[in-house]
């Protein structure tokens, strides 16, 4: 059976990278750690490892029940893996939110400045006038040393334990629509109550994601779970294609992150 018939194409290079981890696994009886992969990729894995693989297993950490950035561990069967096998450090720092706004995009992108590659980033967060990041426990002195500012703001990151990470809260609301068809504009309209036009100059604005990566056509087809992100809008999934209409139209069921 072909394993790529159940991926699009641009999934090919990270499932031919899963199949070497795999492979390597098997060969060296070595465990493999990962860098931070997105849901998408976490997910991925687990369709190729499966939970019937034999000889080679895998688990998940990001630091708390919640984060969506993770690093994969495979290992043979009979490897015991703990949290600290994962090598993830959190570091935190106050600033003062009476008087600036800090946003994930402001954080990430003063790491990012810094020659950091988004692989060895997790979850990043910000509340209470604190940020929060988790990373890869390699760069963790490199990070504090030359982070010293984020938007003109001084701060001081200092590494703290994992358990007092802020815990996301996950709110998703689900809704049934019936489109014509999966097309992404077409479900961008629906889901967030757009115009077509304005779902389109989204799209070519480059603000749409799909599972994580942008997407810069309207006809793009979307799949059941795929994961969208729109700028100024939020998250929403396609958690369900529920058959069809008498109509012909399809009955779908979207999850909105509140």
């Amino acid at each position: 059976m072909d394993i790529y018939q159940h991926f699009r194409k641009d999934e090919k290079p990270f499932i031919d990278q899963v199949l070497s981890w795999k492979e390597q696994v098997e060969r060296t009886y070595i465990k493999k750690q990962t860098d931070f992969l997105d849901p998408r990729e976490q997910q991925i894995i687990s369709m190729i490892i499966g939970s019937n693989e034999a000889d080679v297993k895998f688990d998940v950490f990001g630091g708390f029940s919640n984060a969506e950035r993770r690093r994969v561990i495979l290992s043979p069967y009979y490897e015991e893996v703990d949290e600290n096998d994962f090598g993830l450090t959190m570091l935190e720092a106050a600033y003062p939110e009476k008087f600036l706004t800090l946003t994930h995009r402001d954080i990430l992108g003063a790491c990012l400045s810094l020659g950091i590659k988004r692989n060895k980033l997790g979850d990043i967060m910000v509340a209470d006038g604190k940020i929060q990041i988790i990373l890869a426990r390699e760069i963790a002195v490199y990070v504090t040393a030359n982070l010293t500012a984020i938007n003109k703001a001084a701060i001081n990151l200092k590494e703290k334990p994992l358990s007092s990470i802020i815990e996301k809260k996950m709110d998703w609301t689900e809704r049934d629509h019936t489109i014509a068809s999966l097309r992404l504009d077409v479900v961008l309209k629906e889901t967030y109550h757009l115009s077509r036009k304005k779902a389109l100059e989204l799209i070519e604005r480059q603000f749409v994601k799909v599972n994580y990566k942008v997407v810069e056509e309207a006809k793009f087809l979307l799949q059941e779970g795929d994961m969208l992100s729109v700028r100024g809008k939020g998250r929403s999934k396609l958690t369900a294609v529920n058959g069809k209409t008498k109509k012909d139209k399809l009955k779908i069921t979207m999850a909105v992150l509140k």
